[in-house]
């Protein structure tokens, strides 16, 4: 393993969001899978992912790795607290298209699509941002508009505060303090 950069000079990176599986290529080299200890393997969670180049490299730090994967996996897969699924992916999908991450956002548009079965409005988000109308709020029986806006402060980095549709639960988008800021800035 070695901490040396490597280029892809024949990579042509995404230029839109999409749903799109995007290739992913590291920029330092992933452990390979027959040098990852017991160690590494613990923080992987689980086995079928030390196949994936992705989850090798984060494997450089198991122990951070261990930490993002059990939270990543109590985010998306806890049955038992939290919103629906596809709320949860809608959620990530929006803050991924505002901190303007190509590879995140198509992960979570796809999986916020297939559970929602409403591949328009999560299409919507990614053509529009995070500004986007989603139409109607709430249940057919409460038919108000809402859009994706940003909180009225002023003062404040403007973030968006929440979308709903018909079925979808109505849920506050994450605030500054916690959503990563992009290098690149916001996209939505």
């Amino acid at each position: 393993m070695t901490d040396t950069l490597l280029t892809h000079p024949d990579n042509r990176p995404p230029l839109a969001f999409t749903r799109e599986q995007l290739e992913w290529l590291p920029w330092l080299e992933p452990l390979p899978e027959a040098e990852l200890t017991d160690r590494h393997r613990a923080g992987l969670v689980d086995a079928a992912r030390a196949r994936s180049a992705y989850f090798r490299l984060l494997a450089r730090d198991p122990d951070t790795l261990g930490a993002r994967t059990r939270t990543d996996k109590d985010i998306f897969y806890n049955p038992d607290a939290g919103l629906p699924r596809a709320e949860r992916e809608l959620s990530a999908a929006a803050t991924s298209r505002y901190n303007g991450c190509l590879y995140c956002a198509s992960v979570h548009a796809r999986f916020a699509a297939h559970f929602s079965h409403r591949d328009d409005d999560v299409q919507r988000l990614l053509d529009d941002g995070v500004r986007a109308d989603l139409g109607n709020a709430g249940t057919p029986s409460s038919p108000h508009r809402s859009r994706c806006r940003p909180p009225r402060r002023p003062s404040v980095r403007r973030r968006p505060h929440g979308c709903a549709r018909p079925g979808w639960t109505t849920w506050p988008l994450p605030t500054s303090s916690m959503v990563p800021h992009s290098s690149t800035g916001p996209t939505g």
